[in-house]
């Protein structure tokens, strides 16, 4: 990785600045979660499993160059694995986000962690807006035009485009007619057969879960 990447993931600029809020909470996501990014075309998500469990896979991400990581929130378990992973990303100077943040109560929560952001699996403008103030860029969920509106609506402009198996790779291309600037990460039921058919059609990034138990997805995914 370029010392451009190795900032961004870190919470830097690339010119060695920190990563943050420039204005207004709009204007925090919009810059944030494009500093954190970057070109990165894959995005782990790290659900379910015990805190141990969490870093080794995060770490065998890190090692094959899947460096943007998610791991959800939702419950003790969670937040312990966040922690620990926040932990272990901190020492190789890369930053980790918290999934499935669906209160402002868990944004405070996942905040005193040290994530670096939030990911949602839809659009609470609360939720959103308790992010942005506390310096966490927002990711929030969408499947409709109308979501996708209110996202942009208040500042927005990434969205996560769930469940993206579902909605599939023809509704993010027909998406950008009207939505030109919007910036999607495809995630739900994406793996290494699908995630080029999706990036194809204009995601910025795909987000993979359940195929990261599998060996052999890991490396394909590691290719985007």
């Amino acid at each position: 990785m370029d010392d451009g990447g190795k900032a961004a993931m870190s919470g830097e600029a690339p010119g060695g600045g920190p990563v943050g809020p420039t204005g207004s909470a709009g204007s925090a996501e919009r810059d944030g979660l494009a500093a954190l990014f970057g070109d990165r075309r894959v995005m782990a998500i790290l659900r379910g499993m015990p805190a141990a469990d969490t870093v080794a896979l995060a770490s065998r991400a890190w090692d094959l160059g899947i460096t943007a990581v998610e791991v959800p929130a939702r419950d003790a378990q969670g937040m312990e694995a966040l922690r620990a992973t926040v932990r272990a990303g901190a020492e190789r100077g890369l930053a980790v986000g918290a999934g499935t943040v669906v209160t402002a109560e868990q944004v405070r929560a996942v905040a005193a962690t040290g994530a670096a952001f939030t990911v949602a699996p839809g659009f609470d403008p609360e939720v959103m807006a308790a992010s942005e103030e506390a310096a966490m860029p927002h990711l929030p969920g969408v499947a409709t035009p109308t979501e996708v509106q209110g996202v942009l609506r208040v500042g927005g402009r990434w969205v996560k485009a769930f469940p993206a198996s579902v909605l599939g790779p023809e509704w993010i291309s027909a998406l950008h007619g009207p939505f030109p600037d919007v910036r999607v990460v495809a995630t739900g039921g994406v793996d290494g057969r699908n995630a080029r058919d999706f990036l194809a059609a204009g995601a910025r990034m795909v987000a993979v879960g359940s195929a990261l138990a599998d060996p052999d997805q890991v490396p394909l995914l590691a290719e985007l």
